[in-house]
């Protein structure tokens, strides 16, 4: 996870951008009119309960948004956390635990903060929470963007790196229209989760790999110094 350029820094700043745009957007009520367009593309005509497409796609979609759900990433994120202890990186176990449960606090304050209502939609699927920015998009972007951050260190080919983060942002971006389609969430909830998400993934992901770089210059300089 070594990140050298400052095409990093770029891209942070991008998406911490494109957040603000979103947020400011939404919070004037400048978007509503295209995110109600949207989520009404999605659903059949006269019967706005009832997403389009043939009757096995919603119960695919629900399988689908399961995966940016709180528990299955919690039951996802112990696992490799516990399997990192267990071979010996635990600054790495460390590093993902920080940055999902400091993803999972940056989304709650946003909720709260923005206190958007959910679509007015009927006949959907339960949900407790605002709805600006969604938080399956941040919390499912901060997971699987870390986690394929983490398996693209231990990769020994450029193309087994390129896969890891593509199948990472495929994962995320699926789990975000799953949202769109169910009618739980507007088009710039999600856009500004994957923003938002995406942009704390990778600071935490600069943060510790200046930490490591630091604290690898001290080791080596160490020996020589005594």
């Amino acid at each position: 996870m070594k990140l050298k350029s400052d095409l990093p820094l770029g891209v942070l700043a991008a998406l911490l951008g494109g957040f603000g745009i979103v947020a400011d957007e939404v919070s004037e009520g400048e978007t509503l009119g295209f995110d109600n367009a949207v989520l009404l593309a999605l659903r059949v005509p006269g019967d706005p309960s009832m997403p389009i497409g043939p009757s096995w796609l919603p119960e695919a979609a629900r399988d689908v948004t399961a995966l940016g759900s709180f528990s299955v990433l919690t039951i996802l994120v112990a696992g490799v956390v516990a399997f990192l202890a267990l071979v010996g990186k635990r600054g790495t176990a460390v590093f993902l635990t920080a940055s999902v449960l400091g993803g999972t606090t940056v989304s709650t304050v946003l909720k709260a903060l923005f206190d958007r209502p959910r679509p007015e939609l009927t006949g959907v699927a339960k949900v407790f929470t605002a709805s600006f920015p969604s938080g399956h998009a941040t919390i499912s972007a901060v997971v699987y963007l870390t986690l394929g951050a983490i398996l693209a260190e231990i990769s020994a080919s450029q193309n087994l790196t390129t896969f890891f983060y593509s199948a990472a942002a495929f994962l995320t971006v699926l789990v975000g229209l799953s949202r769109m389609y169910l009618g739980v969430h507007y088009p710039t909830d999600v856009v500004a989760g994957w923003s938002i998400g995406s942009a704390w993934a990778l600071l935490c992901l600069l943060i510790f790999s200046a930490v490591r770089a630091r604290w690898t210059d001290r080791e080596a300089v160490g020996p020589s110094a005594a």
